[in-house]
């Protein structure tokens, strides 16, 4: 399949097959007063195992940060998940999280990983079928790839990003609506300045959704894109508030077919937060 995204029809033809693996990825903020790990044992797709990010993470004052390689392996084997599986993961919103632990995957290095379009909503409304409580797991071996495997899965530290601001055909996007961009808006996380990187450009993410948080198509996606000046020769630098909708930017350009693509890891939380890092606002 060449691209990142498979349907609820899809997944009800493969549900049952052997090299399927199928994984909640819910994820809420803070304000959203939801607890997705709760949701899951109530319902959840048949079949599914629970991934939370803020547990499968680095040991950092930074939330959610891309884990050590080994930390990652040793999570993903113990949940029985192997990098020779088929991986498909949704969220409970529709697309938010999953696009972050996809590319967390992908970033190392599992070559079969895909994202269902539209999440648990579309799922139900298709009438697939679903299950509660605890999935039992089953333990197995996921080997870390080379990293490099997928150029579109590349991390990015801060002082990275910072020597990007002035170079050429690069542009640092950022996932975070217009008001937080501009600074009109505070940061929901205490601490943070408001505004945005200089030089980068607003996408919220829900801009590149439907309606029912599905995707827009490849070819609406690809005008999106090129009304930003974006090619295939750019530089492209994902940001957001933590590292989540950011992904949602970089499964995005994918689906588009761009590869030159990196997320900054960090983003706001640690980038609002360090006060020698350049901060402009307004839009």
């Amino acid at each position: 399949m060449n691209s990142p995204l498979v349907d609820s029809a899809w997944l009800a033809n493969h549900i049952d097959d052997d090299n399927i693996r199928i994984i909640d990825a819910s994820w809420h903020l803070p304000a959203a007063a939801r607890n997705a790990q709760s949701e899951y044992l109530d319902e959840h797709i048949r079949g599914a195992v629970f991934f939370d990010i803020d547990v499968h993470c680095a040991e950092s004052e930074l939330p959610h940060m891309l884990p050590s390689a080994s930390q990652f392996a040793a999570s993903m084997s113990q949940m029985g998940i192997s990098d020779e599986h088929v991986i498909v993961v949704y969220d409970t919103v529709g697309l938010l999280s999953a696009a972050r632990v996809w590319w967390t995957f992908r970033r190392f290095g599992a070559q079969q990983v895909y994202v269902l379009d539209g999440g648990l909503p579309a799922w139900k409304s298709f009438g697939g079928e679903l299950e509660s409580g605890v999935r039992p797991l089953r333990a197995d071996i996921f080997r870390i790839q080379n990293p490099d495997t997928h150029r579109a899965a590349r991390v990015l530290s801060a002082d990275e990003v910072h020597s990007l601001i002035d170079a050429p055909d690069t542009m640092i996007i950022d996932a975070r609506p217009a008001a937080r961009f501009s600074g009109d808006q505070p940061e929901p996380r205490a601490g943070l300045r408001g505004g945005h990187i200089p030089g980068s450009v607003s996408l919220p993410s829900t801009t590149l959704l439907n309606e029912n948080s599905t995707l827009l198509s490849a070819e609406e996606l690809k005008l999106i894109f090129d009304e930003l000046g974006i090619h295939q020769n750019t530089q492209l630098v994902t940001t957001c508030g933590s590292g989540v909708t950011a992904a949602v930017i970089c499964l995005a350009l994918t689906c588009a077919g761009y590869e030159n693509v990196a997320l900054y890891d960090g983003s706001w939380s640690e980038w609002g937060a360090l006060a020698h890092l350049p901060v402009v606002t307004g839009s």
